[in-house]
């Protein structure tokens, strides 16, 4: 190859390393998408709603906060992954991305995307009526292994993430996963009225779901699937403390890009994150709601979410739920 073809080829990559460090350097210039794969007024909507004003300020630029619901999570999140990796359309992604693809939803997965900052997460937590003669998280163990689908339990649909959490919570104290059947709901909230009602027995749901309905004496919370007790109800104990059992799962929210983002762009996003998740207007929005405030910087985010995925495949499998 020729002395001058050669001298060409180089100025050429430098030239376009020269224009991607300067975009890097200079971004953002113009407005920010930020994707939310579920509806609007849930709680991932608030939640992203929140960070992307936030964000604005922080900035300088627009954050256009946009819906992009179907498909059970897939096609909000499949807009982020597909996106230009440019750091001008970023989302919330949510803990479905480590479920979706076992249940041949889809194949995108944790892997498709860069990781921004885990935001938020919302432990599941086991709750019976009132009324109901379980004391504690081993009475209801000791009931369901002795009268296996005698009682039924809900709390979201089929495969749901706090389907899953039950599931797991079984499987984890060497209960049949399916000893306790399932009734599919549209939500913690029917799940919830279900349980006041007689219509099943166990609820598996977040403490914040629960809140009112524990506040007003109607539900009693019995454990916590998480690694601390609630600051919101800080007498439920860990699941572990109670049973000895390491399972721990909740549903959670973090910032993402579409995978191969620049590192220089990646690490001005979760700086503005990590800025946010620190700040009291952060803060206050997510205690007033009952939002769990957990952070963690990308390289855990990335392995906190590849962890996810392999209990959460380990759990569908023993529900035949893996496709």
């Amino acid at each position: 190859m020729k002395r001058r073809t050669l001298i060409g080829m180089a100025a050429a990559v430098a030239a376009a390393f020269s224009v991607g460090t300067a975009q890097a350097q200079n971004y953002p210039n113009r407005p920010i998408t930020l994707v939310v794969p579920w509806g609007a007024g849930g709680g991932t909507d608030q939640t992203a709603r929140i960070i992307g004003t936030l964000l604005e300020k922080d900035i300088g630029q627009p954050v256009n906060v946009v819906n992009r619901t179907g498909g059970s999570g897939v096609v909000g999140h499949a807009a982020i992954a597909e996106a230009p990796p440019d750091g001008y359309t970023i989302g919330l992604i949510t803990v479905e991305i480590t479920m979706m693809h076992h249940q041949g939803l889809t194949k995108l997965n944790q892997s498709n995307y860069t990781p921004l900052g885990l935001m938020n997460m919302d432990p599941a937590g086991l709750s019976v009526r009132a009324d109901a003669p379980y004391k504690t998280v081993n009475d209801v163990l000791a009931a369901i292994k002795a009268n296996p689908g005698k009682f039924k339990a809900s709390g979201t649909g089929q495969g749901g993430i706090w389907h899953l959490a039950l599931a797991g919570m079984l499987n984890s104290n060497r209960i049949d996963p399916m000893a306790a059947p399932w009734v599919p709901s549209q939500g913690a909230a029917p799940g919830l009225n279900d349980l006041v009602a007689g219509g099943v027995e166990f609820v598996t749901c977040s403490l914040p779901e629960a809140r009112a309905l524990i506040e007003a004496g109607k539900v009693r919370p019995l454990a916590i699937m998480a690694d601390q007790p609630a600051k919101l109800f800080p007498n439920v104990p860990t699941l572990k403390a109670a049973t000895g059992s390491n399972w721990t799962v909740g549903a959670w929210r973090g910032m993402a890009g579409p995978k191969g983002m620049p590192a220089d762009v990646t690490a001005k996003l979760s700086a503005a994150f990590k800025k946010i998740y620190d700040s009291k207007d952060f803060q206050d929005f997510m205690n007033q709601r009952g939002f769990g405030l957990l952070y963690m910087p990308p390289d855990q985010q990335a392995a906190f979410m590849e962890q996810g995925s392999k209990g959460m495949g380990e759990v569908m499998k023993a529900v035949g739920l893996v496709k």
